[in-house]
């Protein structure tokens, strides 16, 4: 045989070859694209069903959150979101639009029909609460039925997006056994046409076919054991070697574009986890102080790239105060007022070193114009502003991503969120705690700080006086000049005991016009010298009201102190049985008790009698 016909036999194999390898790449890039479509609508499908379980959980939170504060504002965003909804078919369709099957958009439609049926409680629950029925209100929102229907409902969307799992897991592999296949027969085409290159027209295509197969092969086997970075060779001669290497790139193409996903979708659920398992301890806090654990342990990890401190508004000063920081920031003073921050200013998050121009906040302390990378997030809640998160990029770090702009804005919104909780809490506590007509510590209060300060007393052997005071005939100021000129008269009494007070004393409202002044390591003959004090600056007190002077105001003190004149746990009763004594014996005096426990107990009694 003629070596022309060899070389045209071996020319025309070649080409047959090439492209039956150049077919099988195209099928295996094409498996590629359906895996990639197939992970691309599961994306799609999860993101169009987030709405509607956002959707059942936005509006039982909101009617309860109503039903449970009365707050107009929760039956407003309540109202909000239910306008939006639509009709079952019409929240359904945009799903089936996105491809979803049949046995899915059933089981969708059954979620929505709970939902809906969720929907009608809320809708007769705030109909209850309106007519004032606050038990059947709460019952129909926190029963145990409104809960299996609400477990029914995220029962079903968890049956849905388990189809959609189970559905997608079969395309994909599906798609990826048929991608292997046709990369495997490409391998092997690749295999045949390159030995026959070696045997029969070496000398021939050396330059042009035997460089480019050996690189490819070494491409294709690289990227059948999903390494990416592999870099197919640049062949851009027109034939089958530069068809394949096409089908190559592609195929490389396909799968970086995959991974891509993939490490988004894993990040975007780490990013979430954790900052729902931050917002979780900061719902956990106590105080401040914690909260200021939480931030100093979470953020490096959720900004890694930026340091920050936190700032909470002193309203007595009108000043934003640094409350804690992490990874060392440079820039932002310690403290500064609120229209300093642009972002105070206008309520919402600023940047002035971004993609738009913008001008710096003038806490930053910048010289000779440096535009530092900062980003401030100002904390509000409830159309109250609470602090400012800020946030700067470390000098050390300028590679490091930030998280996406709405996981900063749920942030910030947590971190206020926390903030409007404590203070609430402190504010409740302080009204529970706190006698609103002085100022003064309420008998409640008493209870606790009583209990604690005695056993600290007594374990130690440190002595504690109690200074028990009466107005005398303080009837007489209600019935002369009215109930107003009795609060006034209380008001100012409780201002002498606050003025009169040194640092561990404590100052209570007993009850009524009886007040009660703990002093914690004094014995009985200096409480008597505070006693006489605080009497005489009582006495020194002129009043008027609406013009009218009330007259001089005297008070009643009895003095006892623990364990001089008792023992410790009857501290409060014999200083009661000295001041019963004080008023029996001429009122606007000061009278120690001069028996312990028993005796002054007997006293009173007699006084009493």
């Amino acid at each position: 045989m003629r070596l022309a016909t060899i070389t045209n036999w071996a020319y025309g194999t070649t080409v047959a070859l090439t492209l039956v390898s150049a077919t099988t790449m195209l099928l295996a890039t094409g498996a590629q694209e359906r895996e990639r479509e197939a992970v691309q609508q599961r994306y799609t499908l999860d993101k169009a069903t987030a709405r509607l379980g956002d959707d059942i959980y936005a509006l039982t939170d909101n009617a309860r959150q109503y039903v449970n504060t009365g707050d107009p504002t929760y039956e407003l965003l309540y109202r909000r979101e239910a306008e939006q909804l639509g009709t079952v078919e019409k929240r359904i369709s945009a799903i089936g639009d996105a491809g979803a099957s049949g046995e899915e958009l059933a089981t969708l439609e059954s979620a929505i029909r709970w939902a809906d049926t969720l929907h009608d409680e809320q809708e007769a629950a705030l109909a209850a609460h309106a007519d004032g029925d606050e038990k059947r209100a709460r019952a129909l929102l926190f029963g145990p039925e409104y809960e299996r229907e609400l477990g029914q409902s995220e029962a079903f969307l968890e049956r849905f997006r388990g189809q959609l799992d189970q559905r997608t897991q079969g395309a994909v592999q599906h798609a990826t056994e048929v991608s292997r296949l046709w990369t495997t027969i490409a391998q092997i085409v690749l295999a045949i046409t390159g030995l026959l290159f070696l045997c029969v027209l070496y000398f021939v295509f050396k330059q042009r076919v035997l460089r480019p197969v050996v690189k490819l092969s070494d491409v294709v086997n690289r990227l059948a054991a999903q390494d990416y970075e592999a870099e197919p060779p640049a062949i851009n001669q027109i034939d089958e070697i530069g068809d394949i290497s096409q089908a190559v790139r592609l195929f490389r193409e396909n799968g970086l574009e995959r991974q891509r996903l993939e490490a988004e979708r894993a990040a975007d659920s780490a990013m979430r986890d954790l900052l729902a398992r931050m917002t979780q301890r900061m719902q956990g806090c106590d105080s401040v102080d914690d909260l200021k654990g939480v931030l100093v342990r979470f953020m490096p990890e959720i900004a890694p790239g930026r340091t920050g401190r936190l700032y909470v508004l002193d309203k007595r000063r009108n000043a934003m105060v640094e409350t804690c920081n992490w990874l060392n920031p440079v820039y932002s003073k310690p403290e500064f007022p609120p229209l300093a921050c642009w972002a105070l200013r206008r309520g919402m998050p600023h940047r002035p070193n971004g993609q738009s121009v913008d001008i710096p906040c003038d806490h930053l302390g910048t010289e000779n114009g440096e535009m530092p990378d900062t980003l401030c997030l100002p904390l509000s809640a409830q159309r109250e502003t609470l602090g400012l998160l800020y946030l700067e990029r470390r000098g050390d770090d300028a590679g490091t991503a930030d998280p996406a702009d709405l996981y900063l804005t749920m942030l910030a919104e947590n971190i206020g969120l926390a903030l409007a909780n404590l203070r609430l809490r402190d504010a409740l506590q302080e009204m529970a705690m706190n006698d609103p007509m002085t100022g003064l510590a309420n008998r409640r209060q008493l209870e606790t700080v009583l209990k604690n300060e005695v056993e600290l007393a007594s374990q130690c052997g440190v002595p504690v006086a109690a200074l028990m005071l009466d107005v005398d005939h303080f009837k007489r100021f209600n019935d002369a000049f009215g109930h107003e000129a009795g609060d006034i008269v209380l008001r100012e009494v409780g201002a002498v005991l606050k003025g009169l007070s040194r640092k561990g004393d404590f100052a209570f409202r007993y009850g009524g016009e009886e007040f009660l002044l703990l002093l914690t390591g004094m014995q009985a003959e200096q409480a008597v010298l505070r006693a006489e004090e605080i009497r005489s600056s009582i006495a020194a007190l002129r009043l008027t009201h609406e013009g009218d002077e009330l007259g001089s105001i005297t008070v009643s003190v009895g003095v006892a102190s623990a364990p001089e004149n008792c023992v410790y746990d009857r501290l409060v009763q014999t200083a009661d049985a000295a001041l019963l004594y004080a008023k029996a014996h001429g009122r606007d005096r000061v009278h120690t008790a001069r028996t312990r426990d028993e005796g002054a107990s007997d006293e009173s009694q007699r006084i009493s009698a």
